[in-house]
């Protein structure tokens, strides 16, 4: 099905759904930016940025919630980037339910994986990669998806029609490479370019304490290869998208205070293949220091087997690398909540470390606060591209 006859299809059923539960919810965020240290980059802005986020979210059910309609748009204004001004529909679709299977259509995210640092196996939706550089904000992809209920496990099967670019900071951006990544220079293996349908299954079952996921997914790589390319007067780096075919497997095991978490994948392109892999635990302490409050200490490893001569190549963020975090929960009456992660590469050095905060304010409101540091000396390692880029965000956020 054409996806312009999709999304009708899907907004003709929203308008059917006389006498239903109707739902506006959402959120608006002012976020503001301060990098410590003055642009790396010719073009880029020094210090502050500012934006505004508009997310809401329109929900219709009907027939006892089996049928619903969810309308979700995204809306960002930055006042530095234009590239980091863009709006996109994160959720436009329809799902009905039966007792033992699901039909969902339309735009949505779905969500694969269990570590914490690094989502090997979220394969399904293309980055967003303007919004942060952690990979977990996603543009929506449409789809029809079919999950199957049976007692040995639930199958979800995908149809995957109409591919996503990644998004990439501006000129004037930070958080960005020295060249400018051209939105306006992207080629594809497939020559159906972006109409490839892509195809999904995924087997997911408990057993015991055991969460077990498993999946095979066939189409357009989501992460590009960037090659250096001259346009005019300067260099900018040019987009291409291979086809892959990935087998990925995800477990997490919760035994007593332990959570364990595995994810691993295979990927076959025409221009090679190789393994990845992310593994670790969390240990929790309940109530520390007779309070209300919970502490969990993180520590996941990364390997991937084209080691560090393919730190350049798609899907070699982490080839070596050591990843350390504490997870606080307040279980205070304002939800706070704080993680702290570090990471460095064994085979070059380069660090990172990430804050992430958040307390609601009164009902209605929340304050988050994220810190990044970047420390790099080898400009084979991904994050010195990026080493002048430490920066602290405040957002305040509505929520309706």
């Amino acid at each position: 099905m054409p996806i312009k006859n999709l999304a009708a299809l899907t907004l003709l059923l929203s308008f059917n759904a006389t006498s239903s539960d109707f739902e506006v919810s959402g959120k608006v965020a002012v976020e503001e930016r301060y990098f410590f240290e003055t642009n790396q980059y010719d073009n880029q802005f020094p210090h502050s940025q500012t934006s505004i986020l508009v997310e809401p979210e329109f929900y219709w059910g009907w027939n006892n919630g089996d049928d619903t309609v969810t309308f979700k748009p995204f809306l960002r204004l930055d006042d530095q980037d234009s590239e980091r001004s863009h709006g996109d529909i994160r959720e436009l679709s329809y799902i009905h339910a039966s007792d033992d299977w699901e039909l969902r259509s339309g735009i949505r995210k779905e969500y694969w994986g269990v570590t914490e640092f690094q989502h090997l196996v979220d394969v399904i939706n293309q980055t967003d990669g303007v919004e942060d550089i952690d990979g977990e904000d996603k543009l929506g992809q449409l789809m029809v998806n079919l999950s199957l209920v049976k007692d040995w496990g639930i199958v979800d099967l995908y149809l995957l029609p109409g591919f996503r670019e990644r998004t990439f900071a501006g000129e004037e951006g930070r958080l960005r490479a020295p060249m400018v990544v051209d939105k306006n220079n992207v080629s594809y293996e497939s020559s159906a370019q972006e109409k490839h349908l892509d195809l999904a299954v995924r087997w997911s079952h408990s057993l015991g304490d055991f969460d077990i996921g498993t999946h095979w997914f066939h189409g357009t790589n989501r992460e590009p290869i960037l090659t250096p390319e001259q346009d005019g007067d300067k260099l900018v780096l040019r987009q291409y998208y291979n086809q892959m075919d990935q087998f990925g497997l995800d477990v997490q095991a919760t035994i007593d205070d332990w959570l364990y978490k595995f994810e691993s994948i295979y990927r076959n392109t025409k221009n090679g293949n190789f393994w990845a892999t992310q593994a670790g635990f969390e240990y929790s302490f309940i109530g520390v220091f007779d309070s209300n409050a919970d502490l969990g200490l993180l520590t996941e490893y990364s390997w991937n087997s084209r080691g560090e001569g393919s730190l350049q190549e798609p899907g070699a963020s982490f080839q070596n690398d050591l990843f350390f975090g504490s997870r606080i929960a307040f279980n205070d009456m304002q939800s706070s909540e704080v993680l702290m992660g570090f990471s460095t590469d064994l085979d070059h050095s380069a660090t990172s470390f990430i804050l992430e905060a958040n307390r609601r304010l009164g009902e209605n409101f929340k304050a988050v606060i994220d810190m990044r540091v970047f420390n790099s000396s080898d400009p084979i390692e991904q994050t010195y591209a990026i080493k002048n880029d430490d920066h602290l965000q405040l957002s305040i956020e509505w929520y309706f």
